[in-house]
């Protein structure tokens, strides 16, 4: 592995373990800096379930481009930029728990969704759990702003990265309102796709931290919305495409030994992801009618749902959907090769090398 790569993944690592520490301690003094009604029972569990969540945090891309991002500008320590990587990733717990809600999800990160962990102490009271699992999510999203208000940095900084902060938590309440429309659509349009995927996810998973760590590095990130904007769109897409892929095909579709390990939660769920949108362009007649009937099935065999993989793979729809992975990290690695003039060098390379990092893995 070349160096420069190693090196990258180091800092990374290293970015995930001092956040997650930072993280626990976020949530070890919350209770200094917000008051729980007493003697409420429900309160203080909230926020426990809100804790185990988050402490659930997986890759940490976020944190991760955040802190990156702030290289861009310095190497320097970075006043404010923890309070922004706490917000950025109590947005994502609030966007998640309202996510598994919609989408009526047992499972999250290797455990229970805050909506089932509920639904499984309210066994008879479904109303409860729901309205419980509503108002973990809202809370999550008003602590959130709340870290930012709070942070030691200049008060121009603080309302600055709020700004971003509001604006995108807008844009990805507009994109999960983009994403249930996507699922009415019988064969939705690929720019549509992108356009959910754009203000869904890339908006607050990339171009949010990419924003924020530039503000809170003392970068002027408006002349550069654009370019970032682009990079942002292109990593995205490339990962709701991976995502999708691995959904439908398991890890890589190739060893046959993985294939137990997919999910076929979208085609469960009924929902139109990039693999569906791909598969049913690709088949008609008694194919088309048995992928049809499936989708929104809850219930639809294993035995099914491999026959329709098979379908898909006789499609080519599992190459195709691979080399459109490839071709968005490549234009993403392409768009953040042109950042030179602007930035750090080292910093640069991280960006450019990110989008190819998992493609790699599924040549």
């Amino acid at each position: 592995m070349h160096a420069n790569v190693t090196a990258a993944l180091e800092r990374a690592a290293l970015h995930r373990t001092r956040f997650d520490s930072r993280f626990e301690q976020y949530f070890d003094g919350l209770g200094e800096r917000f008051d729980v009604p007493v003697p409420s029972r429900y309160v203080p569990r909230c926020l426990e379930l809100l804790r185990e969540f988050s402490m659930r945090g997986g890759k940490r891309l976020r944190v991760v481009l955040l802190y990156e991002a702030a290289r861009l500008v310095t190497t320097d320590e970075v006043p404010g930029l923890t309070e922004a990587a706490l917000s950025i990733e109590l947005l994502q717990t609030h966007g998640l728990v309202h996510d598994d809600i919609i989408d009526d999800a047992p499972l999250r990160r290797g455990g229970p969704s805050t909506y089932y962990a509920y639904r499984r102490e309210f066994p008879d009271h479904g109303a409860t759990a729901l309205g419980l699992a509503i108002l973990a999510g809202d809370l999550a999203a008003f602590l959130s702003t709340q870290v930012l208000l709070e942070a030691e940095a200049p008060a121009e900084l603080r309302q600055a990265l709020l700004a971003v902060h509001t604006r995108t938590a807008a844009e990805t309440v507009a994109g999960q309102l983009a994403d249930l429309e996507r699922d009415s659509h019988a064969l939705p349009d690929e720019e549509f796709l992108h356009t959910v995927t754009d203000f869904k996810s890339a908006r607050y998973s990339i171009l949010a931290p990419l924003t924020m760590g530039l503000l809170a590095a003392g970068g002027d990130p408006a002349p550069h919305r654009a370019r970032l904007h682009r990079y942002a769109r292109l990593v995205g897409i490339g990962e709701q495409m991976r995502d999708d892929f691995l959904d439908l095909f398991g890890p890589f579709g190739e060893d046959p030994a993985d294939e137990a390990k997919s999910t076929w939660a979208d085609i469960r769920s009924g929902r139109r992801t990039y693999a569906v949108r791909a598969l049913l362009a690709a088949v008609t007649g008694a194919e088309a009618a048995l992928v049809e009937a499936a989708l929104g099935d809850p219930d639809c065999s294993e035995a099914t749902l491999g026959r329709i993989r098979e379908i898909a793979r006789g499609a080519d729809v599992d190459r195709r959907l691979k080399a459109g992975i490839r071709r968005y990290a490549e234009e993403a690695s392409a768009e953040a090769a042109s950042w030179g003039p602007y930035w750090r060098a080292e910093a640069v390379e991280f960006f450019r090398s990110l989008p190819l990092w998992n493609v790699d893995r599924m040549s």
